[in-house]
């Protein structure tokens, strides 16, 4: 017979509890590693350099300005007798806006703000383009023009011929070329392959770490705001100076021509706005407006009409022959250079498409930063 325990003698036996997992907020979450710090060189001397140039470019156009008002008194003792002031008045302002512009440049750039490098990475870019014009334009009518210059000089006043051989015109021409190609072109390529390098950047970045209003819009669309900005100031300006409005075929002065040039002036600042603020109906009337300005300039310059707007601007009939018998008058070259002009600001508009697809509300500056100008 078999041993039995009782009942109450058997072992207890105990069965296994299951297996609980442990909470997730139990086991400490494993910590990311540390990203690697941005590095990158400073910049900062670099900057210092780059804005006291900028400041010293800055003196010189506003030495132009004493030059012009210099060349006011002078061009009295020409034959055609002296241009209206407001022609110098004009030429004035111009020079002393460049100057502020370039001095104002410099300082931020000294003190490396971040609005300085965004807005000397566009203005560079539009000098650049702008400048290659002009010295293509150059190139074509400064011979032609000095040796015209010379001949009517000879004309009109009974002083001993100059004797200026082919070479010496050469020699002369090839420096003044080399002059404007410095200042025009070589000058804005060193800012922009500079002022758009990532080390140059992330130092402002560091130097300067508040937001800054330039900040808040991509740099192509910072382009486009400050064209149309400087559009309206040059408005502005004619309207106070020189009152001519091109508009299909003919040429209204006087008060007509003020009030257009400030209602386009006014478009102008509207669009800078507009467009800065990432708007898509701001978008679509610069596509519309481009294109119907270029018509209008375009059909009115090349319609006689010129000769007769600039009489009624208070220009004398020897000045008139003089304009009338200019190469660059003759052969429309300012025609031709202000169509490829607009036409080139009319593709960057629709390239600019892009930044419009959205609403400004959903559009972060940060992303559309990533492929700057």
């Amino acid at each position: 017979m078999e041993n039995q325990l009782p009942p109450d003698s058997a072992e207890p036996v105990f069965e296994s509890a299951p297996r609980i997992p442990p909470s997730p907020l139990s086991i400490p979450a494993p910590i990311p590693p540390a990203p690697d710090p941005v590095t990158y060189r400073d910049r900062g001397t670099e900057l210092v350099i780059f804005g006291v140039g900028q400041i010293i470019l800055g003196l010189l156009a506003a030495l132009m300005v004493p030059f012009v008002i210099l060349g006011a008194f002078m061009s009295r003792l020409a034959p055609g007798g002296a241009l209206p002031p407001r022609q110098y008045v004009s030429g004035v302002a111009t020079y002393a806006f460049v100057a502020a512009v370039l001095v104002m440049l410099g300082i931020g750039s000294v003190q490396m703000k971040r609005w300085a490098r965004a807005l000397t990475v566009v203005t560079s870019w539009y000098w650049l383009i702008a400048g290659s014009f002009g010295v293509v334009m150059l190139t074509a009518v400064l011979p032609v023009t000095m040796r015209r210059a010379m001949t009517q000089a000879q004309q009109t006043t009974s002083a001993p011929p100059v004797d200026m051989t082919t070479g010496v015109m050469a020699v002369i021409i090839t420096l003044v070329i080399v002059v404007f190609t410095f200042f025009l072109i070589l000058v804005p390529i060193a800012f922009l392959i500079f002022y758009r390098r990532s080390d140059v950047e992330m130092t402002c970045r560091y130097r300067d770490p508040v937001e800054r209003w330039t900040d808040r819009a991509p740099l192509p669309v910072l382009g486009a705001s400050v064209a149309f900005f400087a559009g309206s100031i040059y408005n502005l300006m004619l309207g106070l100076t020189t009152p001519m409005f091109p508009l299909f075929s003919h040429y209204l002065t006087g008060i007509p021509a003020t009030g257009c040039l400030v209602v386009l002036a006014a478009l102008d600042l509207y669009l800078a706005t507009a467009l800065f603020r990432l708007q898509p109906i701001a978008w679509w009337i610069a596509i519309f407006a481009t294109p119907v300005r270029m018509l209008a300039i375009a059909t009115s310059y090349s319609k006689a009409g010129l000769i007769q707007a600039y009489s009624k601007l208070g220009w004398s009939d020897a000045q008139m022959q003089m304009l009338n018998s200019s190469p660059i008058f003759q052969s429309r070259i300012v025609l031709w250079w202000g169509v490829l002009f607009m036409l080139a600001f009319l593709g960057y508009l629709l390239w600019l498409q892009r930044y419009f697809k959205t609403p400004a509300a959903s559009v972060t500056a940060d992303a559309l930063n990533a492929k700057p100008l």
